[in-house]
């Protein structure tokens, strides 16, 4: 029942299947530090004209903001370059000026909170059904249920 032509067929096929597995990972290699070196680049271009754009002293401020909430600094930064790519900032950006703008994009973006409150009374009910609670929770003591026969 076994054909020997159709096990031959099966193994080169097999092979070829191998084959492109291995030449698909050194490919997809390849493509992956294409892609990290393009990345890399656009990040020196992005911090070069950040440089052009900004006074130290800006750029010292948006690097201490970019260690605690990066988001917000990556955020500014685009900003940042999307003005200077328009025209929009003719000049050094200072750090004065970069406060207030962040002030800006805090108003903004401003996340209102919102606490409720739930009465300690009703808590305790909730939790302990048997319970008795006096005046203002001063006095709280346990209605034990009668047992008879003891």
């Amino acid at each position: 029942m076994d054909d020997p032509e159709l096990d031959a067929i099966r193994q080169r096929r097999m092979q070829e299947l191998m084959a492109q597995r291995g030449l698909g990972n050194q490919q997809s290699a390849e493509h992956q530090q294409a892609q990290e070196e393009q990345k890399r680049e656009a990040d020196e271009r992005r911090q070069m004209i950040l440089s052009q754009i900004l006074s130290s002293q800006a750029r010292e401020r948006i690097a201490r903001i970019a260690l605690v909430k990066p988001d917000k600094a990556r955020g500014v930064e685009d900003f940042l370059l999307r003005g200077a790519q328009t025209g929009q900032i003719s000049e050094k950006v200072s750090e004065e000026r970069l406060i207030a703008l962040l002030e800006q994009i805090n108003e903004q973006t401003k996340k209102s909170t919102k606490v409720t409150s739930i009465r300690k009374e009703h808590c305790i009910r909730s939790v302990y059904p048997m319970m008795v609670i006096g005046p203002k929770s001063a006095f709280v003591s346990f209605q034990t249920p009668l047992v008879k026969g003891l």
